[in-house]
């Protein structure tokens, strides 16, 4: 009797072969697979795919602003910081209200109350009280933001902590920058390809990259504040607000098939 001899190489490769006829696919043969936000494009082999990056900026003025602000209060006992800072609230929201803020655009964002000591003493003893309300106010027109922070602070805000700017036409921004990556993602393949005395003959996949819509603002929630009449009139005393442009970024990963 002769002496089989077997690799186990040999023994994988049978194996493998076994399951593959049992299944009725080929060897090589994958399933496309798809992914929300791309585009695929099916048998391609790798060895003629050139994969690039793109990614584009637009520049959009804003038109909607959310304005954090705060109330501080101190005094001598917890009751008395309480009440200070309370008063102080109630004021600012009272002229909120007056300057046309929705209340559902009113938010009390962070509140806290802590003693004041004296480290230098022994004792560190408790010498009073402070506390400090933050009010996140959101849903204001551009042109209005100057106006609510001058009268919010002359009704008891003593801090302006933070302006965030939005833009409602974020999503045609976002569009033009996608369209802008793209574009930049199809050049460098172009070029890669004459480099290599190629041509793109078609994209094979798309992908997505980064989606961050930190500055947009829908239409649906757009409602201006109305401003009373004396109010409009004194605008232009109010305190200046320049935002300047906001940058509506949008990245791409691509795989572009080339040809002889």
């Amino acid at each position: 009797m002769k002496k089989m001899n077997y690799s186990r190489t040999g023994i994988a490769a049978a194996l493998l072969g076994a399951a593959v006829l049992a299944s009725g696919c080929s060897v090589g043969a994958q399933a496309p697979v798809s992914m929300p936000g791309t585009i695929q494009v099916e048998n391609v082999e790798n060895s003629n795919v050139i994969t690039v990056t793109g990614s584009e900026a637009v520049k959009v003025v804003p038109d909607m602003a959310e304005i954090t602000c705060s109330v501080y209060s101190r005094g001598d006992s917890a009751a008395a910081c309480q009440e200070t800072n309370a008063k102080d609230l109630e004021a600012a929201l009272a002229v909120l209200k007056e300057l046309g803020i929705a209340e559902t655009s009113i938010q009390t964002s962070s509140y806290g109350m802590q003693p004041i000591r004296n480290w230098n003493s022994d004792t560190q003893e408790i010498t009073g009280y402070e506390m400090t309300t933050t009010l996140t106010v959101s849903d204001i027109p551009l042109d209005q933001a100057g106006t609510v922070m001058s009268k919010t602070i002359a009704s008891g805000v003593n801090s302006i902590d933070n302006v965030s700017y939005f833009s409602s036409t974020y999503d045609a921004s976002y569009q033009e920058a996608l369209k802008g990556a793209v574009a930049m993602a199809q050049a460098k393949a172009e070029a890669i390809a004459a480099a290599s005395q190629k041509t793109i003959s078609t994209v094979i996949h798309v992908e997505e990259q980064g989606y961050n819509p930190s500055a947009r603002y829908t239409n649906a929630n757009l409602r201006a504040p109305k401003m009373a009449g004396a109010a409009s009139k004194e605008m232009m005393a109010d305190m200046a607000v320049m935002p300047g442009e906001i940058s509506v970024e949008a990245s791409v990963t691509a795989d572009f098939a080339i040809s002889e």
